[in-house]
């Protein structure tokens, strides 16, 4: 650990030189933070944290031994490294590299694992976990100053600006809840239905309707196509690779219910039909 001259705090904190202590009473990092020098560092989690300007070679260890660490995290929990990872400035960017047993679940799921090459900390907030025992996740937020930044407005008063849903038929609705029924049912780690799968219980719905796979598959693409070019992601061959598997469909599905497109409620379809 690089040299602290700092005297601990009341609760054994140290800050790393030219830092300064956050209490653990300091409000969510989500919801911004200002510093006069853009490129500050701020990094939070349930025990107190730290905030350090920018210069090469400073840096924020962080991990379960309070004593031997500027953020503690996971104090309480032997899942968690006695210095987990670092916060670094190099090259006028805060990067963050793990050092720690556990990986570390950064934006978009990217997992970093320990003694892998530093991933850059954009400005803004950046959410990191550590997993620890029984399924408990521990945060660390951080967030990095950008050249104006400001708090944002409270918006009491204005209109809430909801999700954009997708326009789908009486077909594709039914067809896309059937597809995607573990994922309505909240089963753990869902997959889509087969074709196969998919259309059997379609003509047992409807057994007048002509359902069949190759329709199945026609009217659930239809939706995929639709959606890839209103500018969802995720959803074509060359954005997923080879091998396809179920990827397309899993985030087809994905994207409907985090549009709220697809609803649990729209189960009722099934009995209804």
């Amino acid at each position: 650990m690089p040299s602290d001259p700092e005297t601990p705090d009341a609760r054994g904190r140290r800050s790393a030189p030219g830092g300064r202590l956050l209490p653990a009473t300091h409000g969510s990092l989500a919801r911004g933070a200002t510093a006069s020098l853009p490129g500050t560092l701020f990094a939070l989690t349930l025990n107190g944290g730290i905030t350090l300007g920018p210069r090469d070679g400073r840096q924020v260890l962080f991990g379960r031994n309070r004593p031997e660490v500027h953020v503690c995290l996971g104090e309480d929990d032997s899942r968690v490294s006695r210095h987990q990872g670092t916060l670094t400035h190099r090259e006028g960017s805060w990067w963050v590299s793990n050092t720690g047993r556990q990986p570390i679940r950064c934006a978009g799921a990217r997992l970093l694992f320990r003694d892998e090459e530093a991933l850059p900390l954009g400005p803004g907030y950046t959410p990191l976990f550590v997993g620890g025992t029984g399924g408990r996740e521990h945060l660390l937020e951080v967030f990095v100053t950008g050249p104006e930044d400001r708090r944002p407005m409270p918006r009491h008063d204005d209109v809430t600006r909801p999700p954009r849903t997708w326009l789908l038929s009486e077909q594709e609705r039914l067809a896309l809840v059937v597809l995607g029924r573990r994922y309505l049912l909240h089963e753990p780690r869902p997959q889509p239905l087969t074709w196969k799968q998919t259309a059997a219980e379609l003509a047992g719905l409807q057994p007048t309707a002509g359902w069949t796979e190759k329709r199945v598959g026609h009217t659930v693409n239809a939706v995929r196509v639709r959606l890839s070019r209103g500018g969802v992601s995720g959803l074509t061959r060359e954005e997923v690779g080879e091998p396809v598997g179920n990827s397309l469909n899993d985030n087809l599905i994905r994207a409907l219910l985090t549009s709220t497109t697809l609803v649990p409620m729209d189960l009722t379809l099934i009995d209804a039909a």
